[in-house]
């Protein structure tokens, strides 16, 4: 610990992050409790929540794909009391009406450090990063899925990505990987 000061709570959980083994008995217990107490999922938009393809119409406006399956799960998570929230680098009026859409009361554009923006919403709301999860899928990710007590990414996501997650997706961006997250978490807290 740093000479007079509070260890902040990313820097109590680097340490938490079992890597060796994802299979091990003891891991995946620990996965179960982690998920069990968790009280806020953040996430990103391009290649999460979408498929990372631009789409632009004739006129010049873009386009995204998003799943209704992550939509819904994003619903039965705040109906478990869980806090939601979207983290991007990206400025959009597309990602501001998904947000309304869904009721996400966290939605934060243009975060070029998430951890910070994570930071912030730890103060805010009192939790620790422990109990709060994170999927992404590119390098700047990494150091917010480092962070957080579970962390996870779609299918395709790059592989510096895949070195530091707990669980990586069965499906792709945009094709259900944050429902497939969502669907872990409710298990673990008893709501499926």
């Amino acid at each position: 610990m740093r000479k007079g000061k509070k260890k902040l709570a990313w820097e109590v959980n680097k340490g938490l992050r079992p890597r060796k083994n994802p299979t091990h008995p003891r891991t995946l217990e620990n996965h179960q409790k982690v998920l069990r107490d968790l009280k806020l999922f953040a996430t990103d938009v391009d290649g999460v929540l979408t498929d990372a393809g631009m789409y632009y119409g004739e006129s010049g406006e873009e386009l995204k794909k998003f799943h209704t399956r992550d939509g819904m799960g994003m619903k039965l998570l705040q109906a478990e009391g869980v806090i939601t929230a979207i983290i991007t680098m990206e400025n959009t009026k597309i990602v501001e009406r998904r947000g309304i859409k869904l009721g996400i009361p966290e939605v934060f554009q243009g975060a070029k450090d998430k951890v910070s923006v994570l930071l912030n919403l730890s103060e805010k709301y009192g939790i620790p990063f422990g109990q709060m999860a994170y999927i992404g899928d590119d390098v700047n990710d990494v150091e917010a899925l480092k962070a957080v007590g579970y962390a996870a990414a779609p299918a395709d996501c790059v592989e510096e990505v895949r070195q530091v997650v707990h669980y990586v997706c069965k499906k792709n961006g945009g094709e259900g990987a944050v429902r497939e997250v969502i669907d872990r978490i409710l298990a673990a807290k008893g709501a499926q």
